[in-house]
Protein backbone atom coordinates (compact mmCIF):
# COMPACT_ATOMS: atom_id res chain seq x y z
CA UNK A 1 0.00 0.00 0.00
CA UNK A 2 0.80 3.58 -1.02
CA UNK A 3 0.18 6.60 0.42
CA UNK A 4 0.31 10.22 -0.57
CA UNK A 5 0.56 13.68 0.36
CA UNK A 6 -2.69 15.69 0.54
CA UNK A 7 -0.70 19.28 -0.56
CA UNK A 8 0.83 16.67 -3.51
CA UNK A 9 -0.75 13.44 -4.91
CA UNK A 10 2.37 12.83 -6.60
CA UNK A 11 4.63 12.70 -3.59
CA UNK A 12 3.96 8.52 -2.32
CA UNK A 13 5.44 6.70 0.33
CA UNK A 14 5.02 3.21 1.55
CA UNK A 15 3.11 2.44 5.25
CA UNK A 16 6.56 2.08 6.78
CA UNK A 17 7.83 6.16 5.45
CA UNK A 18 4.32 7.04 6.27
CA UNK A 19 4.58 6.17 10.27
CA UNK A 20 8.08 7.25 10.68
CA UNK A 21 7.50 10.50 8.89
CA UNK A 22 4.17 11.44 10.23
CA UNK A 23 4.14 14.32 7.99
CA UNK A 24 4.60 14.74 4.51
CA UNK A 25 7.73 17.09 4.15
CA UNK A 26 5.09 19.58 2.51
CA UNK A 27 3.27 19.73 5.63
CA UNK A 28 0.20 17.28 3.94
CA UNK A 29 -1.39 14.73 5.56
CA UNK A 30 -1.24 10.97 4.07
CA UNK A 31 -3.93 9.26 2.70
CA UNK A 32 -4.01 5.80 1.44
CA UNK A 33 -3.78 5.39 -2.35
CA UNK A 34 -7.06 3.17 -2.80
CA UNK A 35 -9.71 1.93 -1.11
CA UNK A 36 -11.11 -1.65 -1.81
CA UNK A 37 -14.47 -2.65 -0.16
CA UNK A 38 -14.68 -5.28 1.80
CA UNK A 39 -16.67 -8.21 0.54
CA UNK A 40 -20.22 -8.55 1.59
CA UNK A 41 -19.71 -11.94 3.15
CA UNK A 42 -17.35 -10.43 5.45
CA UNK A 43 -20.64 -8.15 6.68
CA UNK A 44 -23.05 -11.29 6.93
CA UNK A 45 -20.89 -13.36 9.37
CA UNK A 46 -19.37 -10.29 11.08
CA UNK A 47 -21.32 -11.48 14.38
CA UNK A 48 -18.95 -15.08 14.23
CA UNK A 49 -15.72 -12.80 14.11
CA UNK A 50 -13.69 -12.25 16.85
CA UNK A 51 -12.73 -8.64 17.39
CA UNK A 52 -9.10 -9.77 16.65
CA UNK A 53 -10.09 -11.07 13.36
CA UNK A 54 -12.62 -8.23 12.08
CA UNK A 55 -9.66 -5.84 12.55
CA UNK A 56 -6.93 -7.60 10.70
CA UNK A 57 -9.44 -7.87 7.53
CA UNK A 58 -10.25 -4.22 8.27
CA UNK A 59 -6.23 -2.95 8.53
CA UNK A 60 -4.52 -5.55 6.52
CA UNK A 61 -5.14 -3.73 2.78
CA UNK A 62 -3.45 -0.51 4.47
CA UNK A 63 -0.16 -2.27 5.84
CA UNK A 64 -0.23 -4.50 2.56
CA UNK A 65 3.44 -6.98 3.02
CA UNK A 66 5.28 -4.26 5.00
CA UNK A 67 4.44 -5.99 7.91
CA UNK A 68 4.11 -9.92 8.05
CA UNK A 69 0.80 -11.60 8.61
CA UNK A 70 1.95 -13.17 12.00
CA UNK A 71 3.28 -9.97 13.29
CA UNK A 72 0.72 -8.03 12.05
CA UNK A 73 -1.93 -9.88 13.78
CA UNK A 74 0.10 -10.23 17.18
CA UNK A 75 0.22 -6.17 17.25
CA UNK A 76 -3.39 -6.62 17.14
CA UNK A 77 -3.61 -8.33 19.41
CA UNK A 78 -1.69 -6.95 22.42
CA UNK A 79 -3.59 -3.53 20.93
CA UNK A 80 -7.39 -5.10 21.75
CA UNK A 81 -6.87 -6.26 25.04
CA UNK A 82 -9.96 -4.76 26.43
CA UNK A 83 -13.28 -4.50 25.46
CA UNK A 84 -15.57 -2.29 23.36
CA UNK A 85 -19.20 -2.52 24.80
CA UNK A 86 -21.60 -0.69 23.36
CA UNK A 87 -24.59 -0.36 26.41
CA UNK A 88 -27.97 0.73 25.53
CA UNK A 89 -28.74 4.29 27.69
CA UNK A 90 -32.12 4.93 26.51
CA UNK A 91 -34.50 2.94 23.69
CA UNK A 92 -32.47 3.01 20.27
CA UNK A 93 -29.84 4.75 21.91
CA UNK A 94 -26.39 3.49 22.81
CA UNK A 95 -22.97 5.00 24.50
CA UNK A 96 -19.62 2.91 22.39
CA UNK A 97 -17.82 2.76 25.44
CA UNK A 98 -14.13 2.94 24.49
CA UNK A 99 -12.48 3.79 27.14
CA UNK A 100 -11.55 -0.13 29.25
CA UNK A 101 -8.32 0.16 28.01
CA UNK A 102 -5.13 1.16 30.35
CA UNK A 103 -5.46 4.61 30.19
CA UNK A 104 -9.35 5.16 30.37
CA UNK A 105 -9.58 6.58 26.68
CA UNK A 106 -10.28 5.75 23.25
CA UNK A 107 -6.65 6.36 22.16
CA UNK A 108 -5.34 3.54 23.88
CA UNK A 109 -6.13 1.37 20.40
CA UNK A 110 -3.94 4.11 17.96
CA UNK A 111 -1.52 4.87 20.58
CA UNK A 112 -1.12 1.03 21.37
CA UNK A 113 -1.41 -0.12 17.12
CA UNK A 114 1.55 2.76 16.70
CA UNK A 115 3.80 2.22 19.25
CA UNK A 116 4.42 -1.83 18.18
CA UNK A 117 4.21 -1.01 14.36
CA UNK A 118 7.33 1.30 14.94
CA UNK A 119 9.04 -1.39 17.29
CA UNK A 120 8.43 -3.87 14.45
CA UNK A 121 10.13 -1.18 11.91
CA UNK A 122 13.01 -0.36 14.53
CA UNK A 123 13.38 -4.29 15.53
CA UNK A 124 16.44 -4.60 13.00
CA UNK A 125 18.06 -1.10 13.92
CA UNK A 126 19.79 1.31 15.35
CA UNK A 127 18.23 3.88 14.93
CA UNK A 128 16.14 5.94 17.28
CA UNK A 129 12.73 7.61 16.47
CA UNK A 130 11.96 10.75 18.61
CA UNK A 131 8.07 10.39 18.46
CA UNK A 132 6.30 14.00 19.19
CA UNK A 133 2.42 14.98 20.11
CA UNK A 134 0.62 17.33 21.02
CA UNK A 135 -2.50 16.53 23.32
CA UNK A 136 -5.48 18.52 24.52
CA UNK A 137 -6.17 15.76 27.10
CA UNK A 138 -6.24 11.92 26.38
CA UNK A 139 -3.30 11.62 23.83
CA UNK A 140 -0.83 12.30 25.67
CA UNK A 141 -1.50 9.40 28.62
CA UNK A 142 -2.57 6.60 25.71
CA UNK A 143 0.92 7.85 24.16
CA UNK A 144 2.85 7.45 27.17
CA UNK A 145 1.32 3.92 27.83
CA UNK A 146 1.73 2.69 24.44
CA UNK A 147 5.35 3.66 24.00
CA UNK A 148 6.70 3.35 27.11
CA UNK A 149 9.93 1.41 26.95
CA UNK A 150 9.14 0.68 23.83
CA UNK A 151 12.59 0.15 21.69
CA UNK A 152 14.39 3.11 20.13
CA UNK A 153 11.88 5.52 20.92
CA UNK A 154 11.74 9.35 22.75
CA UNK A 155 8.23 10.22 23.01
CA UNK A 156 7.68 14.01 23.91
CA UNK A 157 4.52 15.24 24.52
CA UNK A 158 3.32 18.92 24.55
CA UNK A 159 -0.05 19.68 26.52
CA UNK A 160 -1.24 23.01 27.21
CA UNK A 161 -0.98 24.24 30.79
CA UNK A 162 -4.11 24.79 32.91
CA UNK A 163 -6.31 23.31 30.32
CA UNK A 164 -5.88 19.23 30.76
CA UNK A 165 -7.63 17.70 33.85
CA UNK A 166 -5.30 16.47 36.79
CA UNK A 167 -5.39 12.87 35.82
CA UNK A 168 -5.03 13.46 32.21
CA UNK A 169 -1.88 15.38 33.49
CA UNK A 170 -0.74 12.55 36.03
CA UNK A 171 -0.99 10.21 33.23
CA UNK A 172 1.53 12.09 31.16
CA UNK A 173 3.90 13.35 33.49
CA UNK A 174 4.58 10.39 35.77
CA UNK A 175 5.85 7.48 34.05
CA UNK A 176 9.61 8.56 33.01
CA UNK A 177 11.76 6.65 31.11
CA UNK A 178 11.46 7.63 27.57
CA UNK A 179 8.83 9.88 28.15
CA UNK A 180 9.11 13.58 28.87
CA UNK A 181 5.92 15.93 29.31
CA UNK A 182 6.53 19.82 27.86
CA UNK A 183 4.34 22.00 29.44
CA UNK A 184 3.68 24.68 27.02
CA UNK A 185 2.16 28.22 28.27
CA UNK A 186 -0.78 28.31 25.45
CA UNK A 187 -3.75 26.10 24.33
CA UNK A 188 -3.73 22.83 22.35
CA UNK A 189 -3.52 24.80 18.87
CA UNK A 190 -0.06 26.36 19.69
CA UNK A 191 1.18 23.10 20.90
CA UNK A 192 -0.02 21.03 17.44
CA UNK A 193 1.23 24.50 15.72
CA UNK A 194 4.81 23.59 17.23
CA UNK A 195 4.83 20.13 16.04
CA UNK A 196 3.58 20.80 12.34
CA UNK A 197 7.00 23.34 12.96
CA UNK A 198 9.35 21.13 14.05
CA UNK A 199 8.59 18.56 11.38
CA UNK A 200 9.16 21.52 8.59
CA UNK A 201 12.59 22.17 10.94
CA UNK A 202 15.74 20.82 8.92
CA UNK A 203 18.03 21.78 11.18
CA UNK A 204 16.03 18.87 13.42
CA UNK A 205 16.06 15.96 10.87
CA UNK A 206 19.04 13.98 12.55
CA UNK A 207 16.49 13.61 15.15
CA UNK A 208 13.73 11.73 12.67
CA UNK A 209 10.84 12.92 13.71
CA UNK A 210 7.49 11.36 13.86
CA UNK A 211 4.19 12.17 15.26
CA UNK A 212 1.87 9.96 17.17
CA UNK A 213 -1.52 12.20 17.00
CA UNK A 214 -4.12 11.43 14.87
CA UNK A 215 -2.14 13.03 11.69
CA UNK A 216 0.17 10.19 11.45
CA UNK A 217 -2.21 6.68 9.53
CA UNK A 218 -0.85 4.30 12.18
CA UNK A 219 -2.36 6.04 14.73
CA UNK A 220 -5.71 6.98 12.65
CA UNK A 221 -6.24 3.73 10.50
CA UNK A 222 -7.17 1.44 13.72
CA UNK A 223 -9.66 4.07 15.36
CA UNK A 224 -11.63 2.36 12.40
CA UNK A 225 -11.76 -1.00 14.57
CA UNK A 226 -14.57 -0.08 17.16
CA UNK A 227 -17.17 1.43 14.25
CA UNK A 228 -17.04 -2.49 12.97
CA UNK A 229 -17.11 -3.53 16.61
CA UNK A 230 -20.43 -1.64 17.46
CA UNK A 231 -21.86 -2.99 14.01
CA UNK A 232 -21.32 -6.49 14.93
CA UNK A 233 -23.15 -6.11 18.42
CA UNK A 234 -26.06 -3.81 16.77
CA UNK A 235 -26.85 -5.52 13.97
CA UNK A 236 -29.32 -7.99 15.08
CA UNK A 237 -31.09 -4.25 15.53
CA UNK A 238 -31.89 -4.71 11.89
CA UNK A 239 -32.04 -0.75 11.80
CA UNK A 240 -30.69 2.31 9.89
CA UNK A 241 -27.80 2.97 12.27
CA UNK A 242 -26.66 6.88 13.36
CA UNK A 243 -23.16 7.43 14.86
CA UNK A 244 -22.54 10.53 16.12
CA UNK A 245 -18.79 11.37 17.61
CA UNK A 246 -17.82 14.02 20.02
CA UNK A 247 -15.19 15.19 17.52
CA UNK A 248 -12.12 17.90 18.39
CA UNK A 249 -9.63 16.76 15.81
CA UNK A 250 -11.56 14.85 13.90
CA UNK A 251 -9.85 11.63 13.78
CA UNK A 252 -12.32 9.39 14.94
CA UNK A 253 -15.36 10.29 12.72
CA UNK A 254 -12.60 10.37 9.90
CA UNK A 255 -11.98 7.03 10.76
CA UNK A 256 -15.71 5.66 10.78
CA UNK A 257 -16.12 7.74 7.30
CA UNK A 258 -13.36 5.45 6.14
CA UNK A 259 -15.21 2.27 7.89
CA UNK A 260 -17.84 3.44 5.36
CA UNK A 261 -16.10 3.62 2.47
CA UNK A 262 -15.46 0.24 3.29
CA UNK A 263 -18.80 -1.23 3.11
CA UNK A 264 -19.53 -0.48 6.43
CA UNK A 265 -23.42 -0.36 6.73
CA UNK A 266 -23.51 3.30 9.10
CA UNK A 267 -25.86 5.42 7.43
CA UNK A 268 -25.33 8.88 8.72
CA UNK A 269 -22.69 10.65 11.21
CA UNK A 270 -22.71 13.35 13.31
CA UNK A 271 -19.94 15.59 13.96
CA UNK A 272 -20.92 16.47 17.60
CA UNK A 273 -18.56 19.88 18.64
CA UNK A 274 -18.58 22.17 21.93
CA UNK A 275 -18.18 25.83 20.23
CA UNK A 276 -15.43 25.37 18.58
CA UNK A 277 -17.55 25.15 15.83
CA UNK A 278 -15.18 25.55 12.70
CA UNK A 279 -16.95 22.10 10.72
CA UNK A 280 -20.06 22.96 11.91
CA UNK A 281 -20.25 26.89 10.30
CA UNK A 282 -18.44 25.27 7.33
CA UNK A 283 -21.74 22.75 6.61
CA UNK A 284 -23.40 25.72 6.82
CA UNK A 285 -21.93 29.02 4.47
CA UNK A 286 -19.12 26.58 2.81
CA UNK A 287 -16.22 28.70 3.94
CA UNK A 288 -13.98 26.74 6.02
CA UNK A 289 -12.45 29.29 8.33
CA UNK A 290 -10.10 27.91 11.41
CA UNK A 291 -10.30 29.88 13.96
CA UNK A 292 -8.31 30.11 17.78
CA UNK A 293 -9.99 27.80 20.38
CA UNK A 294 -11.92 28.62 22.71
CA UNK A 295 -11.73 26.31 26.48
CA UNK A 296 -14.64 24.49 27.31
CA UNK A 297 -15.51 21.72 29.97
CA UNK A 298 -14.89 19.59 26.94
CA UNK A 299 -11.53 20.42 26.72
CA UNK A 300 -10.04 17.65 24.19
CA UNK A 301 -12.54 19.26 21.56
CA UNK A 302 -10.98 22.62 21.96
CA UNK A 303 -10.01 22.87 18.96
CA UNK A 304 -10.32 25.55 16.07
CA UNK A 305 -8.52 24.45 13.33
CA UNK A 306 -9.13 20.15 13.17
CA UNK A 307 -6.50 18.48 11.31
CA UNK A 308 -8.05 15.33 10.23
CA UNK A 309 -11.22 17.68 8.34
CA UNK A 310 -9.08 17.63 5.18
CA UNK A 311 -8.74 13.54 4.99
CA UNK A 312 -12.77 13.66 5.21
CA UNK A 313 -12.92 16.12 2.22
CA UNK A 314 -10.61 13.82 0.37
CA UNK A 315 -13.18 11.08 0.69
CA UNK A 316 -15.92 12.96 -0.82
CA UNK A 317 -13.79 14.86 -3.34
CA UNK A 318 -14.42 17.98 -1.83
CA UNK A 319 -17.96 17.90 -2.46
CA UNK A 320 -20.13 19.83 -0.24
CA UNK A 321 -23.33 18.47 -1.44
CA UNK A 322 -22.49 14.74 -1.40
CA UNK A 323 -20.61 15.40 1.97
CA UNK A 324 -23.97 16.31 3.53
CA UNK A 325 -26.01 12.76 2.53
CA UNK A 326 -23.32 11.31 4.78
CA UNK A 327 -22.47 14.05 7.69
CA UNK A 328 -24.43 16.51 9.96
CA UNK A 329 -22.20 18.41 12.35
CA UNK A 330 -23.88 20.30 15.43
CA UNK A 331 -22.33 22.55 18.08
CA UNK A 332 -23.45 22.99 21.78
CA UNK A 333 -22.44 25.12 24.91
CA UNK A 334 -21.12 24.01 28.25
CA UNK A 335 -24.57 24.55 29.75
CA UNK A 336 -26.41 22.40 26.94
CA UNK A 337 -23.74 19.93 27.98
CA UNK A 338 -23.83 20.50 31.69
CA UNK A 339 -27.98 19.89 30.97
CA UNK A 340 -27.42 16.65 29.02
CA UNK A 341 -24.94 15.14 31.81
CA UNK A 342 -27.63 15.48 34.47
CA UNK A 343 -30.29 14.73 31.92
CA UNK A 344 -28.86 11.30 31.26
CA UNK A 345 -27.91 10.48 34.66
CA UNK A 346 -31.72 11.31 36.23
CA UNK A 347 -33.41 9.44 33.67
CA UNK A 348 -31.59 6.69 33.59
CA UNK A 349 -28.70 6.42 35.70
CA UNK A 350 -26.23 6.22 33.10
CA UNK A 351 -23.01 8.42 34.08
CA UNK A 352 -21.78 10.19 31.44
CA UNK A 353 -18.59 12.73 30.66
CA UNK A 354 -18.66 15.91 29.04
CA UNK A 355 -17.44 15.21 25.56
CA UNK A 356 -20.13 11.87 25.40
CA UNK A 357 -22.21 14.55 26.42
CA UNK A 358 -21.63 16.39 23.40
CA UNK A 359 -21.89 13.45 21.16
CA UNK A 360 -25.22 12.51 23.10
CA UNK A 361 -26.94 16.13 21.94
CA UNK A 362 -25.46 15.26 18.38
CA UNK A 363 -27.30 12.03 18.04
CA UNK A 364 -30.44 12.54 19.59
CA UNK A 365 -30.71 15.98 17.13
CA UNK A 366 -29.80 13.85 13.97
CA UNK A 367 -32.65 11.20 15.97
CA UNK A 368 -35.12 14.23 15.53
CA UNK A 369 -34.72 13.74 11.59
CA UNK A 370 -34.25 9.98 11.34
CA UNK A 371 -36.78 9.03 14.33
CA UNK A 372 -36.54 5.21 13.27
CA UNK A 373 -32.98 4.60 13.03
CA UNK A 374 -30.60 3.29 15.96
CA UNK A 375 -28.11 5.79 17.24
CA UNK A 376 -24.76 5.51 19.06
CA UNK A 377 -23.23 8.26 20.55
CA UNK A 378 -18.99 7.61 21.46
CA UNK A 379 -17.86 7.31 24.98
CA UNK A 380 -14.17 8.23 24.37
CA UNK A 381 -13.05 8.56 28.00
CA UNK A 382 -14.17 7.18 31.45
CA UNK A 383 -16.16 9.71 33.59
CA UNK A 384 -13.16 9.77 36.67
CA UNK A 385 -11.01 11.69 34.36
CA UNK A 386 -13.08 15.01 34.47
CA UNK A 387 -14.04 14.05 38.41
CA UNK A 388 -13.52 17.73 38.79
CA UNK A 389 -16.56 18.48 36.62
CA UNK A 390 -19.10 15.41 36.26
CA UNK A 391 -19.27 15.31 40.78
CA UNK A 392 -20.94 18.88 41.12
CA UNK A 393 -22.75 18.47 38.34
CA UNK A 394 -24.31 14.87 39.39
CA UNK A 395 -23.69 15.08 42.66
CA UNK A 396 -21.91 12.05 43.38
CA UNK A 397 -18.62 10.59 44.34
CA UNK A 398 -16.51 8.80 41.65
CA UNK A 399 -15.00 5.21 42.73
CA UNK A 400 -11.55 5.28 41.13
CA UNK A 401 -10.07 2.80 38.83
CA UNK A 402 -7.27 0.83 39.02
CA UNK A 403 -5.84 2.33 35.67
CA UNK A 404 -5.75 5.55 37.24
CA UNK A 405 -5.32 4.75 41.17
CA UNK A 406 -2.13 4.09 40.22
CA UNK A 407 -0.69 7.40 38.92
CA UNK A 408 -2.35 9.51 41.59
CA UNK A 409 0.48 8.94 44.24
CA UNK A 410 3.30 10.06 41.29
CA UNK A 411 5.19 12.91 41.18
CA UNK A 412 4.73 14.78 38.23
CA UNK A 413 7.48 15.95 35.79
CA UNK A 414 7.48 18.78 33.42
CA UNK A 415 9.26 21.61 32.01
CA UNK A 416 7.70 24.32 31.23
CA UNK A 417 8.32 26.39 27.68
CA UNK A 418 6.45 29.23 25.93
CA UNK A 419 8.18 28.97 22.57
CA UNK A 420 8.94 26.80 19.80
CA UNK A 421 12.36 27.96 19.98
CA UNK A 422 12.49 26.94 23.43
CA UNK A 423 11.03 23.28 21.79
CA UNK A 424 13.90 23.49 19.35
CA UNK A 425 16.60 23.76 21.76
CA UNK A 426 15.16 20.72 23.83
CA UNK A 427 15.10 18.32 20.93
CA UNK A 428 18.64 19.66 19.92
CA UNK A 429 20.38 19.00 23.41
Amino acid sequence: MNYYSLNNKNHHVSYQEAVIQGLAPDRGLYFPSSITPLPQSFFDGIESLSNEEIAFQVIQQFVGNEIPEAELKQIITETLCFDFPCVPVEENVYSLELYHGPTMAFKDVGARFMSRCLAYFNKDKNQKNTVLVATSGDTGGAVASGFLGVKGVQVVILYPSGKVSDIQERQLTTLGQNITALEVDGVFDDCQDMVKKAFLDETLVHKNLTSANSINIARWLPQMFYFFFAYKQLKKRNKTLIVSCPSGNFGNICAGILAKKLGLPIAHFVAATNVNDTVPQFLKNGKYEPKPSIATISNAMDVGNPSNFVRIQEMYNNDLNEFKKDFSSYTFTDEETKFALQNIYANTGYIAEPHGAVGYLGLKKELQNQPNSVGVFLETAHPIKFSDTVEPILNIKLSIPSQIESVLGKDKMRIKIKSYEELKNYLKN
